[in-house]
């Protein structure tokens, strides 16, 4: 099933840069957005992960330089009969973690400084947990193209908006309709916002049902949850971004109201009683 959703988040890049292109530049923007989707499309799949990585400065370690961390997930990735993943600390008070990587055997975790002054080792057992879940699941390539997806297409719709309003494009318009223009321009980047949410939401409620099986303890689990949904509202990630917020076991942007719909992660009192209920029920 994952394959088949990375599949057609490739496409769909596609298909919409080629559209943002054609209504840029004509043919010669069609063409140009063609062969920029496809670099795009082949270094999302082999590169995303290491981008993602990058943007949030996140250091590699080894056991030597964090024993804790990697004592924590050697016995989770035992536990989950996965490969060792590369651990990345990300610098930075906010708590928080992401899984990232193309396959299970090219895995990456990523945990913030503050994360790990936190939680206790069996609530960070129980993120890890849920990042490994998400390794079995093999949401990360998924979620990672997401990623570059949102914000690929985001970027381009802007520059594509300046450049109707300032350059007036470079082919003849006299027979374009600017009102469909307009309208591509500001749906491309909602559509896949679109995406982001719909595939986002669901697999966190999977992870945290995977990750309460793996790690056999989802009261553990589900009190991470809640002092990491305060220490993000106490200390919030300033460098996190729209489109790869989905990444995060909880969302590291804040935001209330409307804003709530449109989270990339479901709220945090429902994940909770979903762990309850299955810990109340036994595994």
């Amino acid at each position: 099933m994952n394959t088949l959703k990375t599949v057609f988040l490739m496409t769909f890049m596609m298909v919409l840069l080629m559209l943002v292109g054609s209504l840029i530049g004509g043919q010669n923007g069609l063409i140009m957005a063609f062969v920029f989707s496809l670099a795009m499309n082949f270094g999302s799949y082999w590169f995303s992960d290491k981008i993602v990585l990058m943007m949030y400065r996140a250091k590699e370690v080894t056991e030597a330089e964090a024993p804790r961390l990697y004592s924590l997930v050697a016995r989770i990735s035992s536990q989950a009969q996965l490969p060792m993943p590369r651990l990345y600390i990300i610098p930075g008070e906010t708590p928080n973690a992401f899984a990232t990587g193309r396959s299970p055997q090219h895995a990456a975790v990523a945990a913030t400084e503050g994360i790990l002054q936190l939680l206790s080792d069996d609530e960070l057992e129980g993120v890890l947990a849920h990042e490994f879940a998400h390794i079995k699941h093999r949401d990360i390539l998924t979620s990672t193209i997401v990623a570059t997806m949102v914000g690929t297409i985001t970027f381009v719709a802007r520059m594509a908006g300046w450049s109707m309003m300032f350059g007036g494009g470079s082919r003849d318009r006299r027979d374009s309709n600017g009102f469909a223009e307009l309208a591509m321009l500001i749906l491309a980047p909602i559509a896949a916002v679109l995406v982001q949410l719909a595939i986002s939401r669901s697999r966190e409620f999977a992870a945290d049902e995977g990750g309460a099986h793996i790690c056999g303890r989802p009261l553990s689990l589900a009190n991470a949850l809640q002092k990491l949904e305060k220490g993000v509202e106490r200390i919030p990630m300033q460098n996190a971004s729209p489109a790869s917020a989905h990444m995060f076991i909880v969302n590291p942007l804040l935001g209330g109201g409307i804003s709530k719909l449109f989270s990339t992660h479901p709220p945090i009192a429902e994940r909770v009683e979903r762990l309850h209920n299955i810990a109340m029920g036994g595994i």
